[in-house]
């Protein structure tokens, strides 16, 4: 690997919020594009959209070595901030949020800061549905699993 970075668009989808439901990830490391992806029988939105980053970051472990430079790229602001700007709070205030109630998807949570401490990625929100090629495909990704008719994907290396 030439320049030490990864870059992953991430996208969750549910069809029936809840209902079945996937998830979907691009990975972009030296011009080279490869993609991981799956499905649950019943989830949310949400919970796909933290499977995704979460299925990512374990692949980047397991399959590269450590001190890259990793960007993960989502059009869920619930994911943006929920790992950028609200989790400190949460963890300081016993997994509850500003009104008090437990956070919902703790167990997801905790395994993304996990994994965000380890590996310490750059976080960036991207428009979703916004001709960005890569969010696209990993939003076509994610719905195909949740469909039950999933794309063919790139293979990784």
């Amino acid at each position: 690997m030439k320049n030490n970075k990864i870059t992953i668009y991430t996208d969750g989808a549910a069809k029936g919020n809840p209902g079945a439901a996937g998830w979907g990830a691009v990975f972009v490391v030296d011009k080279k594009v490869f993609e991981i992806g799956g499905s649950v029988e019943h989830a949310t939105n949400n919970i796909m959209e933290l499977t995704a980053p979460i299925e990512a970051l374990k692949y980047v472990k397991t399959h590269f070595s450590h001190g890259l430079n990793v960007e993960i790229i989502s059009d869920s602001k619930y994911v943006i901030l929920g790992i950028t700007e609200w989790i400190g709070n949460w963890i300081k205030n016993n997994w509850r949020n500003a009104n008090k109630k437990p956070v919902l998807n703790r167990a997801l949570w905790e395994e993304l800061y996990g994994l965000t401490e380890e590996l310490k990625p750059k976080w960036t929100y991207v428009k979703g549905h916004n001709e960005d090629k890569h969010n696209d495909r990993a939003d076509l990704i994610a719905t195909s699993n949740a469909l039950g008719e999933p794309v063919k994907l790139k293979n990784a290396r």
